[in-house]
């Protein structure tokens, strides 16, 4: 992986992230509850994680970039069109990637498939690993959609789509392209916990603990922050060289 790491970084990859920032799982979701995010916990975190983008700026009016109707929803949602056209920036810093836990999403589909034992022959793990991978996309999008209520351009990427994959459950291929391409674009990229292919299994679970840990060996994060539920605070940990906070 490390070989991999020094052909995908290159003078014209963007500047080192200055944040890596997990979401627990724990954290933003209800975890005794199948499929429940706690809607008031990741709000708060969306919101901190844009005063955190912020800095001393002072602070300016959100401008929502979640445009979709959601269900409920009594009207078609409010867009303002000229006052993003008048906007000569966001005003944010956005070299940042988020990664968040499954929580009570995956969980359930992954356990009584045993998606993460591998064995793609059977009709069960198959139909696991499609379960699976609907319900932690489901919640990467609403993560994202929250994200962006904070006026933060966020873009859900998912490990399985970016080709990373695992031997014996371990990491082996990881483009991270897309990453550092939306980085360098000015989005944030959203990425999550994800049923991946495996050279021996088949199939297994990549754990977002596991792309943190790859993420911050390739792109060498100025701080790696883990967000969880048990303090809530901000406690961190991260590659040598990286400043935890």
């Amino acid at each position: 992986m490390a070989e991999a790491a020094t052909k995908q970084r290159s003078p014209d990859n963007p500047r080192p992230v200055r944040f890596i920032v997990k979401l627990g799982g724990a954290a933003i979701t209800n975890k005794g509850e199948l499929e429940s995010i706690d809607e008031g916990s990741l709000r708060s975190a969306c919101a901190q994680l844009r005063q955190a983008m912020s800095g001393d700026a002072t602070p300016e009016k959100v401008m929502g970039m979640d445009w979709s109707r959601r269900p409920g929803d009594p009207a078609d949602p409010v867009v303002d069109t000229e006052g993003f056209r008048d906007m000569t920036g966001l005003g944010i810093d956005t070299n940042f990637i988020v990664v968040h836990g499954a929580g009570s999403f995956g969980h359930f589909q992954a356990s009584r498939s045993g998606v993460h034992k591998g064995g793609l022959h059977t009709t069960l793990v198959k139909a696991g690993f499609v379960a699976t991978r609907i319900s932690v996309t489901s919640l990467n999008q609403e993560v994202v959609r929250a994200l962006a209520r904070e006026g933060i351009p966020s873009i859900g990427l998912s490990p399985f789509a970016c080709g990373w994959s695992t031997q014996q459950r371990k990491l082996v291929s990881a483009n991270a392209s897309q990453i550092i391409q939306s980085l360098h674009a000015g989005f944030v990229p959203v990425l999550h916990g994800d049923g991946v292919l495996d050279e021996l299994l088949d199939c297994t679970i990549l754990s977002g603990d596991v792309i943190i840990r790859h993420l911050a060996q390739l792109l060498s994060p100025k701080y790696v922050v883990f967000l969880t539920s048990s303090s809530g605070s901000a406690t961190a940990t991260g590659s040598p060289g990286c400043r935890c906070a």
